[in-house]
């Protein structure tokens, strides 16, 4: 009976062990796009090599990048905005981390569209500024997917732009993110 008592209690607490971690999800293959939409040029750029975690037990996510996996159609502009603008060798890496209310369905893991606020802390160019946005999370099949999209006022990041090209870079940078989360063991 001992015997019976011991396994079941075993059975239990690796049952525990396995559901809270179903409760964190990872990617290393997010993608962010940033688009500047100015007079004089329309400047986009990619990075699929984000990592981001969400976990559904705290109401957590995490953001890291490295800046200089954006790729941009001409590579003088993707030059410029390592070495110029964004300081890529001094500043490598962009984060966020923030937090946000888990709907029951989604705490579940139940199929549905959850829309969520998200509050937290951006951090781009050596400087971290407080942001809060709208978020939407997808459960389907058992898979979570993200997505989200929000403006980045480029001298809120003390990044400087020179004069003679102030005209080809938009005050406001709009940034969007899609993820493809998998369970994180």
């Amino acid at each position: 009976m001992k015997t019976l008592k011991l396994a079941l209690t075993i059975v239990l607490l690796l049952s525990a062990v396995a559901l809270q971690a179903q409760d964190r999800y990872l990617t290393r293959t997010g993608h962010i796009k940033f688009f500047s939409k100015a007079p004089l040029e329309d400047i986009e750029a990619n990075n699929n090599k984000v990592l981001s975690i969400v976990d559904l037990s705290k109401g957590e996510v995490a953001v890291d990048l490295l800046i200089k996996a954006f790729e941009f159609e001409k590579k003088l502009m993707q030059e410029h905005f390592n070495e110029n603008y964004l300081e890529s060798d001094k500043y490598p890496k962009s984060t966020f981390k923030g937090t946000f209310s888990v709907p029951e369905g989604l705490k579940s893991m139940t199929d549905g569209v959850y829309e969520l606020d998200v509050k937290g802390q951006l951090n781009i160019h050596g400087v971290t500024n407080d942001i809060e946005t709208k978020s939407t999370l997808t459960v389907k099949g058992g898979k979570l997917s993200g997505e989200l999209k929000f403006f980045v006022a480029v001298k809120d990041y003390k990044i400087k732009i020179p004069n003679v090209v102030v005209k080809n870079i938009a005050e406001q940078v709009e940034v969007t993110a899609n993820f493809e989360y998998e369970p994180y063991k």
